[in-house]
């Protein structure tokens, strides 16, 4: 089974997270921030992994430190569930249509940590969720991965939409990327080693 729990609790945040990639897309989700429990679900929901995350964090200062320790307490149990990478199709790409938003995501699950988006919100909030925190979840999810993860913002006004179609399209990427190949033998790289 390809699954992980990962607990992480310092002064700012306490997190539990238990990740199934192999589930029906159902979750569990409580950051205490409701439109980023609302991207979490989207991102357990079209990406087919079983996800429960509760974190309490220091919401009196900003999210600012409960969504970026959830990006690195989901990346850690993420990497966990990968196991040895054995048969994954290892890259995926997917374009995301969100209304007026559009949004090319694309990954190589490497074990090499790189984060590259050209996102560009006209507001500083969406709900309670600072939208600069968009790009620390996914800095956080993708260094803890040990992925490369990039966004292209095609085109999007709507911050709402454009977030969105960021954590459904990472989503969509991750279900092809960790999808199991039987014609590979091993893992799919000339070392040897992913």
């Amino acid at each position: 089974m390809r699954s992980a729990t990962k607990e992480r609790k310092t002064k700012e945040t306490d997190i539990k997270v238990s990740i199934d990639l192999d589930g029906k897309g159902k979750s569990q989700i409580n950051t205490g921030i409701g439109f980023f429990d609302h991207m979490l679900e989207a991102l357990a929901k079209h990406s087919f992994m079983n996800l429960d995350l509760t974190c309490k964090g220091d919401l009196h200062v900003d999210c600012h430190h409960t969504v970026e320790d959830c990006g690195i307490v989901l990346g850690e149990a993420f990497n966990i569930a990968l196991g040895k990478k054995e048969k994954i199709q290892r890259y995926a790409n997917f374009t995301m249509p969100m209304d007026d938003a559009l949004v090319l995501c694309a990954i190589d699950l490497c074990g090499r940590a790189y984060y590259e988006d050209d996102a560009v919100f006209a507001t500083c909030k969406v709900g309670e969720f600072e939208t600069e925190c968009t790009r620390e979840f996914f800095r956080s999810f993708a260094d803890n991965a040990k992925m490369n993860l990039h966004f292209v913002i095609i085109r999007g006004d709507n911050a709402h939409h454009i977030i969105e179609a960021m954590f459904k399209a990472l989503a969509r990427c991750i279900k092809d990327a960790i999808t199991i190949n039987e014609n590979i033998d091993g893992m799919l790289s000339t070392k040897g080693v992913i």
